[in-house]
């Protein structure tokens, strides 16, 4: 049985309750007003957790996509202008802890370099996620390690040998790993949630789904292979403008999810086969002697 890692006061793994994160990442499109919104979404369908994404724009974008023009909300500019424009900075993170703390939620960040390691530490966060995008980046596997914090490592775009070296250099004491496959929205036959259980075997560590798919079936089903944490992203409506948006869960889609992802625990059981007491006055009426 793969073992279970402890993220804030939760323990994440085979026979404890689902871990639902409501991924925010920068659906908040540099508004701190949207974020909030988008973090009482979160805690008004249940979710355990919220994310968020930190990036230093200068470290994080390559050189030959920083001066590629965009349409944005803020008129034609820069990819690097555009990624500097969602960036929260200090004061902004420090409203959306007390706000996450107020309301009893967690909230930590997939870190996109170094420096954003160093800045989101500023907040004791109950665990670190790395980006699919950054799964082959040693240099911050290694910064992101030495915080002895828990990390789970998201598998999009990533062969198995790519993914074990990335487990070998984190180590699996405070691992846990997540399928994914990083295309926005994902259509069903490229989900491969059987992934669930080959992760699971091949490295022993707690196993979620973090989904990037058009409507909630598919999450549900990722829940009955297994998954002990899932994350979907979430937005207040999928037409806003962003990447992310159009593969985000809406507000009621949200409280579904949450709901039927409950439903489901309790619908598994244990595997064991036994006679419920429900059953016992129609097994003595209709069993024949």
């Amino acid at each position: 049985m793969p073992k279970s890692v402890k993220i804030g006061d939760r323990w994440v793994g085979e026979g404890y309750p689902v871990l639902i994160i409501g991924e925010i990442g920068i659906n908040h499109n540099g508004n701190l007003h949207i974020a909030k919104r988008l973090v009482d979404v979160a805690f008004m369908a249940g979710c355990d957790a919220v994310k968020f994404q930190k990036r230093t724009p200068e470290k994080s974008v390559p050189p030959e996509y920083q001066n590629v023009m965009r349409d944005t909300p803020w008129g034609i500019i820069s990819y690097l202008e555009y990624r500097r424009m969602v960036e929260f900075g200090f004061q902004e993170y420090e409203e959306i802890n007390r706000y996450c703390q107020e309301k009893g939620i967690l909230w930590f960040a997939s870190t996109w370099d170094e420096d954003s390691v160093d800045f989101i530490e500023q907040f004791s966060p109950p665990c670190y996620k790395i980006a699919s995008a950054s799964l082959t980046d040693t240099v911050l596997l290694d910064k992101i390690k030495s915080t002895r914090r828990p990390v789970i490592l998201s598998t999009g775009m990533s062969t198995l040998d790519e993914i074990g070296a990335a487990v070998d250099r984190l180590g699996t004491e405070r691992l846990l790993i997540a399928h994914s496959t990083s295309t926005y929205p994902c259509p069903p036959e490229e989900l491969n949630l059987r992934m669930i259980l080959t992760l699971r075997e091949k490295f022993g560590v707690p196993v979620g789904y973090s989904g990037h798919e058009v409507g909630l079936q598919t999450t549900y089903a990722a829940v009955t292979l297994g998954a002990c944490f899932v994350e979907r992203h979430i937005t207040l409506d999928r037409a806003m403008w962003g990447s992310d948006q159009a593969a985000s869960v809406e507000p009621g889609g949200m409280i579904r999810l949450v709901r039927d992802i409950r439903v489901i625990e309790r619908a598994l059981g244990d595997g064991q086969k036994k006679v419920y007491d429900s059953e016992l006055k129609a097994r003595e009426k209709l069993r024949r002697k």
